[in-house]
């Protein structure tokens, strides 16, 4: 270092410690070569060496005023891309900001909640202060449901008739029962002799008397069913086989009519039969609280032959006598409530329900809500598939007019207006989506509990090594993966069998729907039923089982940058089936398509995959500038073309 370069860093120090030694401090000329008296160009020469490059000579530094800190609304439980973009910075400024601290940064995703005291010291790193934002009270929607009706004056009831439902075990001669009564011939339509489903019919007797008979399934799959019939019935008559005896429906059927407290009217049926034995029947039902009045008890026990039709009528009187006794009321006047016992989809009529009237008369251009749907009603057919212009109380009819098929069980509530009709339903819909996403937010936070626990414990052994170390790792680790053979990949794997199931009516859809429940060989295959439905098996079923890839739904939504620009990014969960980026994807809010095309990209937590599957986290983005909302559904999904051909023939 020469003495001219020494004496300006001399005179700097000097300048900055004490301005007031300045002019005390006599230095020489750089280019002197030994100590000389002072001089005024000396002095003016030392005082510029003080100053900043580029300033003029004796210009004063201004002092620039204090700028105030940008201001941040903080709120607890803030996740990375919220912190960010409440800064307006990217998400890389708040990783730089957390460097050197306990923050586990190899975990820390955009979707990621810091906890406040992280929250407030990137504020505090990046300049900036912050301020709780205020807490803003959302006005709750207001709730637009339906409900019963008060119960009735007595003034305004009148006798009905009593709502008879016959159960049983399978093959113990219900349908044939119910046949002789009606005097029709529909077992003879039936497949294996089973009733697949629930019918209704108003028999009138001799004398004059009106009974409403349900029919349920007496198969083990229609458990469901025979407990709807139970709980929209007066009365039970319980049908046993007298060269069978108690069986394992027939104690089920027991069970469903004391849950729902309705009285039991015992059918010896097959009396006729050289095997019979209805004195072994009655000491089996013993066992099962069923006492009959030959053993003091208060159930009436008829024998019949359903087949040749003996004792019908003393069984008919038997309940026309217990509903005389239960003194059986009804109120026709209002608004109409009622249960839907089946429904189905008929390709002239459309959606079409069997239902229970139990208060009010139904009629024609009556509007109905019966769970998320509604109907104006436009025709009503009683058993024989005739119309009918009303229905009270007690009164089994088919209803025609539903905007969509409403489920079995479903509860009928008839409205002022169409209006009205589409708020009640609106707001269950709304009530359904709102349900939907506090049990989505739950299980984001276990998950992201249980990806963070299983994230630290993956990288423990790598915890000793360097984040390039790391990376070198992990590349090497998915590079074998790649490399292994296709027989060895299947072995890894989990094989997987779509199913879709499709019935005539809802209740058999949903026996069978029970019995896929049961299922428990996971671990040999993966079960999942990817659609169900009412109705024939279309072709459009058969390209969904073959092409189908199942749906996600969006759980949270966060940005990334890539280059200079801002992608949205959907955080969601697979529900069912897998996601596959080759094919198209379809974003569905609520009963509206947002958005159709192809993705950008797909990750399970950071790496790019080609396939995500059923109950796995990934994170995706698409073609468009779309904004994504929690409780979206993201349904995968191929599109073929298939030459449409009908029956008609031209002749040519």
């Amino acid at each position: 270092m020469n003495r001219a370069t020494s004496l300006i860093r001399r005179v700097r120090l000097i300048t900055h410690t004490d301005p007031t030694l300045v002019a005390n401090y006599i230095p020489f000329p750089i280019f002197a070569p030994a100590w000389t008296p002072a001089s005024p160009l000396t002095c003016h020469h030392a005082r510029f060496l003080a100053t900043k490059q580029g300033k003029g000579h004796g210009k004063v530094q201004k002092v620039k005023p204090k700028q105030d800190k940008q201001e941040v609304e903080i709120k607890q439980k803030m996740t990375v891309s919220a912190l960010a973009q409440a800064m307006n910075k990217d998400f890389d400024h708040v990783f730089e900001a957390l460097l050197n601290t306990s923050v586990d940064l190899d975990s820390l995703e955009p979707h990621s909640v810091l906890e406040e005291q992280w929250i407030k010291e990137v504020v505090k790193r990046s300049g900036m202060k912050y301020k709780w934002a205020k807490l803003v009270e959302s006005k709750e929607r207001e709730n637009k449901d339906t409900q019963r009706r008060a119960p009735p004056d007595p003034a305004v009831l009148v006798s009905r008739p009593p709502v008879v439902t016959i159960m049983g075990h399978v093959d113990h001669g219900k349908t044939t029962l119910l046949d002789s009564l009606r005097k029709s011939q529909v077992a003879a339509g039936e497949a294996g002799g089973i009733t697949q489903h629930i019918g209704a019919f108003l028999v009138q007797l001799p004398s004059g008397e009106k009974i409403t008979f349900l029919d349920t399934p007496g198969h083990a799959a229609f458990s469901a069913m025979r407990a709807r019939g139970a709980l929209a019935t007066d009365i039970v008559i319980l049908v046993v086989a007298a060269d069978d005896g108690v069986m394992k429906q027939t104690i089920e059927s027991i069970l469903h009519a004391k849950k729902a407290q309705v009285p039991i009217i015992v059918a010896v049926n097959k009396c006729d039969k050289h095997q019979a034995d209805p004195a072994r029947v009655k000491q089996e039902l013993l066992s099962h609280d069923v006492v009959c009045e030959e053993y003091g008890g208060e159930v009436q026990a008829i024998h019949v032959s359903a087949l040749k039709g003996d004792n019908l009528l003393e069984l008919a009187e038997a309940t026309v006598t217990l509903a005389e006794m239960m003194e059986l009321k009804g109120d026709p006047t209002g608004l109409v409530e009622g249960t839907i016992i089946e429904s189905r989809s008929d390709k002239g009529k459309g959606p079409v329900t069997t239902a229970i009237v139990q208060r009010g008369t139904l009629k024609k251009g009556c509007t109905l809500v019966a769970g998320k749907t509604w109907a104006k009603v436009r025709f009503l057919f009683d058993e024989n598939n005739c119309t009918v212009k009303e229905a009270g109380p007690s009164t089994a009819v088919e209803i025609v007019g539903w905007k969509e098929l409403p489920s079995a069980g479903e509860e009928i509530l008839e409205v002022e207006s169409e209006k009205r009709a589409r708020e009640v339903v609106d707001w269950r819909c709304y009530q359904e989506e709102q349900d939907k996403l506090k049990e989505d937010m739950q299980a984001i936070e276990v998950k992201q509990r249980e990806h963070h626990e299983s994230y630290k414990k993956e990288r423990e052994p790598l915890a000793h090594l360097s984040w390039r170390q790391r990376k070198s790792a992990l590349y090497k680790a998915n590079k074998k993966l790649m490399a292994m053979r296709p027989s060895e990949k299947l072995e890894s794997q989990e094989l997987s069998l779509p199913l879709i199931v499709k019935g005539d009516v809802d209740g058999s859809v949903e026996a069978i729907l029970n019995i896929l429940e049961s299922y428990d060989a996971h671990n040999q295959c993966q079960m999942e039923v990817v659609h169900f439905g009412i109705g024939d098996v279309s072709e459009n079923d058969l390209n969904l089982a073959e092409t189908f890839s199942g749906e996600a739904s969006v759980l949270a939504m966060f940005d990334v940058t890539v280059g200079k620009k801002k992608v949205p990014v959907a955080g969601c969960r697979v529900q069912k089936g897998q996601l596959d980026r080759k094919m198209k994807f379809r974003l569905v809010r609520g009963r509206d398509v947002i958005w159709e095309g192809s993705l950008t990209a797909l990750k399970h937590h950071k790496d790019d995959v080609q396939m995500v599957k059923t109950g796995m986290e990934c994170g995706l983005s698409v073609d468009q500038d779309i904004e994504f909302r929690p409780g979206d559904e993201i349904v995968c999904y191929e599109e073929t073309e298939t030459r449409q051909t009908i029956s008609w023939d031209p002749g040519f």
